[in-house]
């Protein structure tokens, strides 16, 4: 089978299309004929080699042969179930988060039965391969508040990345007020999946604007963390989705801190991969959330969809088509 593979840490131009075998599921898991992944950050990370956590992982100096074809998000076609697999059957079409086993960019890719469900049946693959990670991200960051009330003031800062529309998106379904943070020419996309109001993060500092938010969703992780909480309310909560390992423990240290000083509550979205995928996949099936995809690209097009996504220009998803 195709697959788009890489056996050293550097730039796209790393990437390479080759032969590679195809995989054998083992019992607890199922071969899935990929239509459709998407690129996400902890991708690029992982390829460029620039986080040491994940070479620690997946090899210090270069990938470790099994783990050398990215890819986390699927969507497809299930080829063949483990025998001891009960919730899929060959034919069905299904979409997840691979994030534990990696090697979505390639026809074939095996997964455990736990990381996939059905895609839903208005979504076309290109579509469903949008939604695992960056959905699931975006629901755990708002489910960090506890109940949100309707009324709420919410913040997300990179409103116009994958996390952040559909983020916009759920907030509003709670009845919220949505301020969104971005570039300026992410800023109609991030008005078009609902967001009341929009700031050109180039052309004003929302921590210094007067303005306070039950709720900061951060997609960016490059603020301090003294700069969101002059942007919070006084019990109101800030969420990190992902971010480097020092902005991770400045965000756990200063939330022990704050929550006993301030009464403002800093939290981490690291629930795992696909923890509300189902409820995501119901909310898309009724219409009250759609992906959104900026580009397509073909398997052979991986090093320019990457050159694509890391400069940031990015609306939405940015997804790679495999096969049909």
């Amino acid at each position: 089978m195709k697959a788009i593979v890489f056996t050293e840490y550097g730039s796209p131009d790393r990437l390479q299309i080759k032969e590679v075998a195809k995989p054998t599921p083992k019992d607890d898991e199922v071969l899935v004929k990929v239509h459709a992944s998407s690129i996400n950050s902890w991708d690029w990370e992982f390829q460029s080699g620039t986080s040491f956590i994940n070479r620690l992982l997946f090899g210090l100096f270069k990938p470790k042969p099994e783990k050398r074809i990215l890819g986390a998000d699927i969507a497809g076609t299930v080829e063949e179930v483990g025998k001891n697999v009960t919730r899929f059957q060959p034919g069905d079409e299904v979409f997840g988060d691979l994030w534990d086993s990696w090697g979505g960019f390639a026809e074939y890719a095996r997964a455990p039965e736990r990381s996939l469900e059905l895609k839903p049946v208005n979504s076309t693959f290109e579509e469903a391969a949008a939604v695992p990670q960056a959905g699931v991200l975006a629901l755990q960051g708002l489910r960090k508040t506890g109940q949100i009330q309707p009324g709420q003031k919410v913040l997300i800062n990179g409103a116009g990345g994958g996390v952040g529309t559909f983020a916009v998106q759920l907030a509003k379904l709670n009845g919220t007020e949505v301020t969104g943070i971005d570039k300026a020419h992410k800023l109609e996309v991030v008005r078009s999946v609902g967001a009341d109001q929009v700031i050109d993060y180039t052309k004003e500092d929302f921590t210094q604007n007067g303005q306070r938010y039950d709720l900061i969703l951060d997609v960016q992780g490059v603020r301090s963390m003294f700069d969101y909480q002059r942007a919070l309310s006084p019990h109101g909560t800030y969420a990190m989705v992902g971010g480097a390992m020092p902005r991770i423990f400045q965000a756990y240290f200063f939330g022990l801190w704050s929550s006993i000083t301030e009464g403002q509550k800093f939290r981490l979205v690291m629930e795992g991969p696909n923890k509300g995928l189902a409820d995501l996949k119901a909310l898309i099936e009724a219409g009250k959330v759609i992906p959104v995809v900026d580009r397509v690209y073909k398997l052979s097009e991986a090093p320019e969809a990457f050159r694509y996504f890391i400069e940031g220009h990015h609306k939405g998803k940015v997804v790679i088509a495999v096969g049909s």
